[in-house]
Formats: structure tokens, C-alpha cells, sequence
């Protein structure tokens, strides 16, 4: 009985380290999104100063 204790909290605790591992990721993923449009926006600012 003592065992499946301790396993039920080791799988807890492993549960909740992956998901907040997966929030990091998915917040990194957005700060890359919003780079990658903010980089887009500037180049085409770039090519329109250009063209005038």
C-alpha cells in the first residue's frame, strides 16, 4: 500500500514538471511567431522606402 503512494506522487510530480516544460515551449513558440512577423513587417517597410 505504501508503494502506490509514493508512485502516485512521483507520477504527480513528473506529470506537472512535462506540462509546465510544455507552457515554456509554448510561450517560446509565440515569442518566435511575433519575431517572425515583426521581421516580415520591417523588410517590407524596407522594400516600400526602396521602391520610392
Amino acid at each position: 500500500m505504501h508503494s502506490k503512494k509514493i508512485f502516485t506522487i512521483a507520477s504527480i510530480v513528473l506529470m506537472t514538471a512535462a506540462l509546465s516544460s510544455c507552457g515554456n515551449t509554448i510561450r517560446g513558440m509565440g515569442k518566435d511567431a511575433a519575431s517572425t512577423v515583426n521581421a516580415t513587417q520591417s523588410a517590407g517597410n524596407s522594400v516600400a522606402k526602396a521602391a520610392r
